[in-house]
């Protein structure tokens, strides 16, 4: 991407790629297009978003003409938590077994094909915060649920999992792979906008190689490492004997770069420890303040500050960049 992009822009980016409708698409590109920097260097990305917008409306437009409400997401899950983490994989790779010991979920976990038939969320515990895992049906060379295009494209993690007691999971996780590599939404190492082409979204992953425990896991780790050629960062666990998940649950949690704020009312004594709000690291205080209600953006005169970075009690302007575990107290 070009360099000296805006906040703004890439926060019409991300939003960009979580978008559930066209309409919504198009409010971010548009948003994109205004934003990026006009010189020499962007000349090639707004000539794609220019022709992204266009075919966006065109799409609109046919849609309407025959009576289609503007697509989107068949099976819809609202965000939650401190960041979205959607597990793929092919038949019986686990993750359904990954869901249920990660969260508090309790998805139907059996050992034949095809046990997830929908997408079924489940909140992730890291601390004093929580993760939404969704855990989606299975990827095969004939079947991809169109709703998990969205997932993908929407989540801020993939979880590819490599099943190592099979003989048949290497090719199985293969055929992931190369099943998402024929579409436009596809893993990375991260996430991304094609430069070339705005409606390519690649989003970061980890390679989750499962069954570890298993007799020849070992082996057929070797023989998935010769004949793949990720750059996903890897972990090894075992989903049913709970190994290395700690690791992996650390792992996941700092991906999201994340910070947790804490809120205190001016007549209290003390603050909220127990829900912090999760911003991306960077935010300020606007950011916070409209998280916390709409009207508090154009009515924030400064917030009180308690953490690392400033003495206790320190009044900040809306600028102030927050730190993880901050304390801020509103005054509008």
């Amino acid at each position: 991407m070009p360099a000296n992009l805006t906040p703004t822009y890439l926060k019409a980016e991300q939003a960009y790629r979580q978008a559930q409708s066209l309409d919504e698409e198009l409010r971010c590109l548009q948003v994109m297009l205004q934003e990026i920097p006009k010189h020499k260097g962007t000349d090639h990305l707004q000539a794609s978003l220019k022709a992204k917008i266009a075919k966006t409306k065109k799409d609109i437009e046919s849609d309407r003409t025959s009576g289609k409400k503007s697509g989107g997401l068949s099976i819809k899950i609202p965000r939650q938590g401190a960041g979205t983490v959607v597990i793929l994989g092919g038949t019986n790779a686990g993750k359904s077994q990954l869901m249920a010991s990660m969260t508090r979920a309790t998805p139907k976990v059996a050992p034949h094909p095809y046990t997830t038939q929908l997408p079924q969320p489940g909140m992730m515990p890291w601390e004093d915060v929580f993760v939404q895992m969704i855990d989606t049906p299975p990827i095969t060379p004939d079947f991809l649920e169109p709703s998990t295009y969205g997932f993908i494209r929407g989540a801020d993690l993939a979880l590819l999992m490599l099943d190592l007691g099979d003989d048949d999971g290497v090719e199985n996780c293969l055929a992931v792979m190369e099943r998402l590599n024929a579409t436009r939404t596809r893993l990375g190492k991260e996430t991304c906008l094609d430069e070339d082409d705005i409606g390519l979204a690649f989003t970061k992953t980890f390679l989750v190689a499962n069954k570890i425990d298993l007799p020849g896991a070992m082996e057929r780790l070797e023989i998935f490492h010769e004949l793949a050629d990720f750059e996903f960062e890897e972990f090894q666990i075992s989903a049913t004997e709970k190994i290395g998940l700690e690791e992996l649950r650390n792992a996941i949690y700092h991906s999201l770069d994340v910070i947790r704020v804490y809120t205190k009312l001016p007549t209290s004594k003390t603050p909220d420890m127990d829900r912090p709000f999760t911003l991306p690291n960077g935010s300020t205080l606007l950011d916070l303040a409209a998280l916390i209600h709409k009207d508090y953006v154009s009515q924030l005169k400064y917030a009180k500050i308690w953490g690392s970075a400033v003495h206790d009690g320190t009044p900040m302007k809306g600028d102030y960049v927050l730190n993880d575990k901050d304390i801020a107290e509103i005054h509008c």
